[in-house]
């Protein structure tokens, strides 16, 4: 099988004083074995509801209102809520944006940790206790045997992060979702922290969903990318064309809000207004209120995900007009 992860058609929402409001509409993506996938995007674009969706971690009032999410041979959206337990933290593990949030604060690094991989392998308490030290002192932490009477309280941002990286790792799961991982970090641990993850993923050949709004990480550690906007990818592609080649006036205003080392002094752009809000969308392109490219045609009609080149997608009718005028220059030259 190419892919380890095939998400269909994804369409997630959630209940509200409003009703009911699609945080996620049409999303489609595959994963291949040992690939990095990155999806981006500013906050409230759906880049977290999506990954969330996968394990279906949405809470009570979100649900999964229509698509296929296919991990290998398995539909994960006709999984009962237990076979989906014996799944999370073995084949599928995730680290969550906030460690402090995430970790039981009343119980101690070692009881969390061991728990982990008595839940899902057969193996006895001793055992499950000599891996832990040991991914402990893999992903970096000096004294883990130390740190394995400690609890989440007393370690700092990154030590709490690494501890976090150890258990999605504990049972060798075959993809690693990463919602943020570097979010609350310095750069010095942020660094770290990503060069940890792609030797890793290396070793034990995960694959990886990483969800961050930063640029530069997915420069550092992604294969191909996803941009989200107002619940939507507006485009796909692979990472160098990217940051060489982005259609999307969304991408590109992203690309532009970059600082530059050689030119330190520019003035940075940015994208005028903001991400609305799930409950009011716009009519026509959903980008359209904040793109000064935007025509009447926008306004009026959301455009869908046009291939501009192999393996290339953008959602934007100006897509549309450049392949148009492509395949009239290239019948005038027959």
């Amino acid at each position: 099988m190419k892919h380890v992860l095939e998400v269909d058609s994804l369409r997630t929402a959630f209940r509200t004083e409003h009703g009911e409001v699609l945080s996620v509409e049409g999303v489609s993506f595959q994963v291949k074995y040992g690939e990095t996938v990155a999806v981006v995007g500013e906050s409230g674009c759906g880049k977290s509801v999506t990954s969330l969706s996968i394990l279906n971690l949405l809470g009570n009032n979100g649900y999964i209102k229509s698509g296929n999410i296919q991990f290998e041979d398995v539909e994960l959206t006709k999984l009962t809520p237990e076979q989906l337990r014996k799944l999370r933290g073995k084949d599928i593990s995730m680290i969550f944006q906030d460690p402090m949030s995430s970790l039981n604060p009343v119980l101690t690094i070692g009881s969390q940790m061991t728990e982990t991989i008595l839940q899902h392998e057969r193996v006895s308490m001793q055992e499950a206790r000599d891996r832990s030290i040991a991914l402990l002192n893999r992903v970096g932490i000096a004294r883990a045997e130390a740190l394995m009477k400690q609890y989440p309280n007393s370690l700092s941002g990154g030590m709490r992060q690494r501890v976090m990286i150890a258990m999605a790792l504990s049972c060798k799961p075959k993809l690693l979702i990463a919602d943020e991982p570097t979010t609350a970090l310095d750069v010095t641990i942020q660094a770290q922290i990503l060069a940890l993850i792609k030797e890793l993923k290396n070793e034990f050949r995960t694959s990886i969903v990483l969800i961050t709004h930063d640029l530069g990480v997915v420069a550092e550690m992604a294969d191909r990318v996803l941009v989200m906007y107002a619940g939507q990818v507006v485009e796909e592609t692979d990472v160098f064309t990217l940051f060489e080649a982005a259609r999307h006036p969304y991408t590109q205003g992203l690309m532009s809000s970059i600082p530059h080392l050689n030119s330190p002094d520019d003035k940075l752009s940015s994208i005028p207004g903001s991400v609305p809000a799930i409950h009011e969308m716009p009519t026509g392109c959903r980008f359209q209120a904040r793109c000064v490219l935007a025509s009447d045609k926008c306004r009026r009609h959301n455009p869908p995900l046009f291939e501009v080149a192999a393996g290339h997608t953008v959602r934007c009718w100006l897509a549309e007009d450049e392949l148009t005028l492509t395949a009239l220059d290239s019948q005038a030259v027959h």
